[in-house]
């Protein structure tokens, strides 16, 4: 081969060779790119949004294990998080904080109670006018030391701890950033959504 040409294909080596490196780093440390498959966070989050989920706020974890490291905060009351799915670690889920350890939660008659205090939920959304005792009644329960309590803003269709339990705080991936990208087809992109903030 040419030198000049071996030389070439040898920089080129190289550089993907970085790229792919700093793309594990970023992925698996700062942020991660996640798609909303599931109505679960109407109108918080649309089927088709795409966003970014930043993976160091809450502390790193070192791959292929539960350890975590160097966090900078807590995970928040209020904060939309992607967390390892309970049932399926496979499946990644995306929820809203209701309760962090030690907090009691109840909901009567679809309203949600947080330390025996109603909440103020801007954000939540209800399709369905019926009744559902584990759906719409429950507690109160107290969130036990290193776990969450999460569910949907869509209260009504969303698979969430009032069905399967806590999060444990070692699941959590990371605390959802902004939206990169919107779509409802190839035909029908959602302009407005991009560069949002998920709130």
């Amino acid at each position: 081969m040419n030198p000049r040409w071996q030389k070439m294909l040898l920089e080129y080596l190289e550089a993907l060779a970085v790229a792919l490196v700093l793309a594990f780093v970023i992925r698996t440390f700062v942020v991660q790119a996640f798609k909303i498959p599931s109505g679960s966070m109407l109108d918080t989050l649309l089927i088709g949004d795409h966003l970014l989920v930043n993976k160091f706020l809450y502390g790193t974890r070192i791959p292929f294990t539960d350890k975590v490291v160097m966090p900078i905060e807590d995970p928040q009351r209020g904060d939309v998080i992607v967390f390892e799915f309970p049932e399926d670690t496979t499946k990644d889920f995306i929820k809203r904080i209701i309760g962090v350890p030690g907090d009691v939660v109840e909901m009567k008659d679809k309203v949600l109670y947080r330390n025996g205090e109603q909440l103020v939920e801007p954000y939540i959304k209800h399709t369905d006018p019926g009744m559902q005792a584990r759906r719409d009644n429950f507690g109160p329960i107290t969130v036990p030391a290193g776990k969450y309590f999460a569910m949907g803003d869509n209260r009504d269709e969303s698979y969430d701890s009032r069905f399967w339990g806590f999060v444990d705080k070692e699941k959590i991936r990371g605390k959802a950033w902004v939206i990169y990208w919107s779509w409802d087809g190839p035909s029908d992109i959602r302009f407005s959504r991009i560069g949002r903030m998920v709130r």
